[in-house]
């Protein structure tokens, strides 16, 4: 029998609230804000986004104020994105693992009592540059838990076909909200002080945490036990490493986040150094830049359609690049926020770009770990970027760092030659639940190593192309959680041959057989088809330790000679 479909399948189906959703070949942007449970996540979102961009406009500016030092300043959005590095992959396992509307909630938490932490701090005058960077790594954390909940939830609340316009109507919340945010928040500062700007970016959290909780979420129930953190985040990382689209989105995502991270890092700057502007014209700047990225989403989908995602990145990264250097040497307001304008049209492209292929390529169990682990690489880019950027600026001049980030934007359209961000057809990702093989052996959870064998026949003048298909089928096990792949040809037997791998635990394998998709099972079809002997295929399941594993008791049954069995 065969070990992809040796016994029959169930298919999983989440609840997704389709009420609403278009059923048009090509829906229009729009159509997603149909569906009232998106409608209201999207609107409360918006408002945390919203507190959230003039929290960053009231960090950096206060940095300018605390210190005149360029590397500090830029450091304000290094802390608050590093967290998004560090703990992103970590909140992505959670986010598959438990509740995805309750893990938000907690994430909402922590960045709402640490922003009325700042306030009360600046409202105290106790506000240090280091105080500053802690409390803004504080609610870069919780936004790190939130984002691969929120994100990876998506899926449930649209239908596949305008999952895209969903992502892209995201992506246009955050920057709705910066492009009005920066110079509502350079208002607020300037009028109010940076604690005014702190105390309304909690109060702007409410109405999400408010939304959230009413969400009456179903969540899809599993027959196994959640993974333990660590093995759910080396699932995750593993995934990442053997999937093709999601490792080619990782590098082109950091190296995009280094090269482009100058222009928020770098603001304040512009504003003080290069364009001789206060707190108001910082936000205008902002604002700029965030109206450049709302046009960008907005142009998302058109782009798809008539170049293809690779050339639309490639074509962001060149565009972006030239902004950006035309705001290196920019000494008034008016070319500055046009230039911006230009730079947050090529950032948002391709972010959302990067995006899109994140969610259409990845199944459900892995969805936010996958996402996560893409936000994780812009995020540290951005982090490294802005470290980067503001020694160039300390030690060379704004200038001259931003002329050096359009080089390296120029730079990273090249990559398309070595990694090209690849076309991902939208396919059914939900995963097909093999049931549990038939065993001899009353092995339990842990019981382990295991180790799988499945014979194939091949003629000999199909060997070639089965091989090739064969190294398809290995980045699918690899990156499901199998162990030391091989494929193997009897010497003596040339048509014989017998592919191997392995799992930790039987429970490991178990997950195995729960996560392959149907586009998987088809790559498992196509080299089963060169089998000569049709369905009739040998797969051995071996217990490497079978007694170190399976503990013996005297009234276990007889399951054989020298086989023993333990209690469930």
């Amino acid at each position: 029998m065969s070990d992809a479909q040796d016994h029959s399948l169930s298919t999983v189906t989440p609840e997704r609230g389709l009420e609403g959703a278009s059923s048009a070949r090509s829906p229009s942007i729009a159509a997603p804000l149909r569906i009232p449970l998106f409608r209201r996540i999207w609107v409360a979102s918006l408002l945390s986004n919203l507190g959230f961009t003039l929290m960053s406009v009231g960090a950096g500016w206060t940095m300018t104020v605390l210190t005149p030092a360029a590397d500090m300043v830029a450091l304000v959005q290094t802390a608050i994105m590093l967290p998004l590095m560090l703990f992103s992959l970590g909140a992505g396992a959670i986010a598959d693992m438990y509740d995805r509307r309750k893990v938000g909630l907690a994430a909402l938490c922590l960045s709402l009592t640490a922003s009325a932490g700042l306030a009360a701090m600046a409202m105290a005058g106790l506000v240090t540059p280091w105080t500053l960077l802690g409390f803004c790594f504080l609610i870069g954390g919780g936004m790190a838990l939130f984002q691969p909940a929120w994100q990876a939830s998506v899926s449930e609340q649209v239908s596949p076909n305008i999952l895209p316009q969903a992502v892209a109507l995201n992506s246009i919340s955050f920057n709705i909200a910066r492009s009005f945010g920066p110079a509502v928040g350079g208002l607020v500062v300037a009028a109010a002080g940076a604690a005014a700007s702190f105390s309304a970016t909690a109060l702007l959290y409410i109405p999400l945490f408010a939304v959230m909780l009413a969400w009456r979420r179903v969540p899809v129930p599993s027959r196994l036990p959640p993974e333990r953190i660590d093995r759910a985040v080396s699932a995750g990382v593993r995934y990442a490493l053997y999937s093709h689209p999601i490792r080619t989105v990782m590098i082109r995502a950091f190296v995009m986040g280094t090269a482009g991270g100058s222009v928020s890092a770098l603001m304040p700057l512009v504003a003080r150094d290069l364009v001789d502007g206060g707190a108001q014209v910082y936000g205008v700047l902002l604002g700029a830049y965030g109206v450049g990225s709302v046009f960008g989403a907005l142009c998302i989908s058109r782009l798809r359609r008539h170049l293809g995602i690779e050339q639309a990145v490639s074509l962001s990264a060149l565009i972006m690049a030239v902004c950006v250097a035309i705001v290196g040497i920019s000494h008034t307001v008016l070319l500055s926020v046009v230039a911006l304008i230009g730079a947050g049209v090529g950032w948002m492209i391709a972010l959302t770009l990067f995006n899109v292929t994140v969610q259409m390529a990845v199944p459900r169990w892995v969805t936010g770990r996958s996402l996560a682990a893409y936000q994780a690489a812009v995020a540290g880019g951005m982090a490294v970027g802005s470290w980067l950027w503001g020694h160039v600026a300390q030690s060379h001049g704004v200038s001259a760092a931003l002329l050096a980030s359009a080089f390296a934007l120029v730079a990273s359209a090249g990559l398309a030659f070595v990694w090209r961000v690849p076309e991902v057809a939208e396919a059914d990702r939900e995963t097909l639940d093999l049931a549990d093989p038939e065993v001899a052996l009353a092995v339990t959870a842990r019981s382990g190593p295991i180790i799988i064998e499945i014979e194939y026949r091949i003629a000999p003048e199909d060997a070639r192309d089965f091989y090739k298909q064969m190294l398809a089928v290995r980045a699918m096990r690899l990156r499901n959680g199998a162990f030391g792949w091989s494929i193997a040809r009897d010497v003596g037997a040339p048509d014989h041959w017998i592919e191997r791998y392995h799992f930790p635990t039987w429970l490991d394998y178990l997950r195995n057989r729960s996560r392959n998709t149907p586009e998987e099972i088809a790559i498992l079809e196509l080299a089963r088809r060169y089998h000569r002997d049709g369905p009739n295929q040998t797969v051995r399941r071996l217990l490497e330790r079978p007694f170190g594993s399976v503990r013996w008791t005297e009234d276990a049954p007889d399951w054989g000679e020298g086989v023993t069995q333990t209690r469930s």
